[in-house]
């Protein structure tokens, strides 16, 4: 189980963060959080899970995963592969990687089954419902229209953060909610937390930056309150 309120940094498929770009980014994250006492996680590509698990002592989630059984499954990937190679946990549903809500209920049984975290997103108010009756262990709530844009959802849409967050407490209160989608200052952050999130998901803010260290260190600022 992940510790909250957490940071969780998707690597997407970013140049910057692959192969041992991965690596690098994931150490400079991992020791920024124990520096500030903040809980991290890391989402590399499936390749570099091992990696990046194996050479970081971080938190590793997937940032996709198939509901499926080791078998006949060429070019798929499963629970218990990304669990061998040294994940804890898998994103599941990301706007660039939608899935039925069907598939989304599989995988997250799936993942339950070998031991797996999972942080669901969730577009809206009504899709944070429908997933959170799964029963995820997470739901970011992730907007797509501000997904990369450097608008956070915290500060353009609070009102859909407020509603979204109580729309899964009304089913699970045990289900922990992140804001995602435009993530990219620690005041994003603080706003974040005020509005009763859990934590944070996001990407291009971190990945993508000059100055990466800076700004991990701004958002951890802000996990702390500033």
């Amino acid at each position: 189980m992940l510790r909250t309120p957490i940071v969780i940094v998707n690597f997407k498929t970013y140049p910057e963060a692959t192969g041992e770009g991965a690596v690098k980014l994931a150490r400079l994250i991992f020791e920024a959080g124990e520096d500030y006492g903040v809980a991290v996680a890391v989402a590399p590509q499936a390749v570099d899970i091992y990696r990046v698990s194996s050479r970081v002592k971080v938190p590793v989630l997937a940032q996709h995963v198939d509901p499926i059984r080791p078998g006949r499954n060429t070019g798929w990937i499963t629970p218990e592969a990304i669990k061998a190679a040294g994940a804890v946990g898998t994103l599941v549903n990301h706007a660039e990687h939608k899935i039925p809500l069907d598939q989304v209920a599989a995988v997250v049984e799936r993942a339950r089954e070998v031991g797996l975290s999972t942080v669901a997103c969730a577009a809206d108010i009504e899709e944070s419902r429908k997933i959170a009756g799964l029963g995820p262990e997470m739901i970011a709530v992730e907007p797509p229209e501000l997904i990369g844009t450097g608008v956070s959802v915290s500060t353009a849409k609070p009102e859909e953060v407020l509603r979204s967050l109580r729309a899964v407490k009304d089913i699970n209160t045990g289900i922990k909610v992140l804001c995602g989608a435009g993530i990219t200052t620690g005041e994003d952050v603080v706003r974040a937390l005020e509005l009763g999130a859990e934590g944070v998901l996001l990407a291009s803010g971190v990945v993508c930056a000059k100055e990466q260290k800076a700004v991990i260190q701004d958002i951890l600022r802000g996990m702390r309150g500033r």
